[in-house]
């Protein structure tokens, strides 16, 4: 029976094979290595990978894939949402060193939550790479001083390496989404600062909240309230300002 793509779960599934043996073949997933995959559908990536490290884990929310998934016996099927798994606790059940490999075709309209939910298990991650929104993936990996950077950049660079390393168009997916696509590809950095990411998060959620305005404005009004007396400068706009700034006045407010 033919699967009828679901709008409520943002689906759109890859079918044009060269661009999936580009993707396969950018992952390089090898036997006995702990590879979940997010979001199979209807397994175009599924097969590929299976046939290149022979046990796969997949997290499917969809009950009517789940099912078909379920058959194989070469994988694990866990049938939720991606948001409320455990990705700390599949680690340490992996039989390769407690590291996973995270690969998926990210729903597009819950990317960034995903993205935020599997920063805590980064220390259990060897590698993560996704397709997403082209425009998502331009903001996670851009520099300072351009109109990309913003809060996720900091949030997610100051914890992994991030590149872009394949641009996917609408026409390789089945239904062809309304936007370009990319595939990110994310290295946890093995020693990051011992910075609370709660502290971080708000400390650059306030400074971009006004973009346009000088930090004095914002995150120095944030900082006057918490009775900080360090040095930061605040004469600079949210974008001007690179991650290690960020981090390093995190660090500075956490250790008081």
């Amino acid at each position: 029976m033919k699967h009828i793509p679901r709008k409520r779960f943002g689906q759109h599934f890859l079918a044009d094979a060269a661009v999936i043996d580009a993707i396969v073949d950018l992952i390089d997933p090898r036997p006995g290595q702990a590879l979940v995959e997010i979001g199979p559908g209807l397994g175009a990536m599924t097969d590929p990978l299976v046939a290149r490290c022979e046990r796969l884990t997949v997290v499917e929310l969809d009950r009517d894939l789940a099912a078909r998934l379920r058959k194989r016996a070469e994988l694990q099927v866990i049938e939720s949402d991606v948001l409320r798994v455990d990705f700390p606790a599949l680690a340490s059940a992996a039989a390769s060193g407690g590291h996973l490999r995270i690969v998926g075709n990210l729903p597009y309209n819950i990317s960034t939550p995903i993205l935020f939910h599997l920063l805590p298990a980064a220390a259990q991650v060897e590698d993560q790479h996704f397709m997403l929104q082209k425009e998502v993936v331009e903001r996670m990996a851009a520099a300072p001083c351009s109109k990309d950077y913003g809060r996720l950049s900091v949030m997610l660079q100051w914890r992994y390496d991030i590149e872009s390393v394949l641009d996917v168009p609408p026409e390789a997916f089945e239904p062809p989404p309304r936007v370009d696509s990319a595939v990110v590809r994310m290295l946890p950095f093995p020693a990051p600062p011992a910075v609370d990411a709660a502290l971080l998060g708000e400390l650059v959620a306030t400074a971009f909240s006004q973009r346009r305005k000088l930090l004095r404005h914002t995150l120095g009004k944030w900082l006057e309230a918490r009775g900080f007396g360090g040095s930061f400068d605040t004469q600079r706009r949210a974008e001007e300002v690179p991650v290690s700034d960020y981090v390093e006045l995190a660090l500075a407010l956490g250790g008081r």
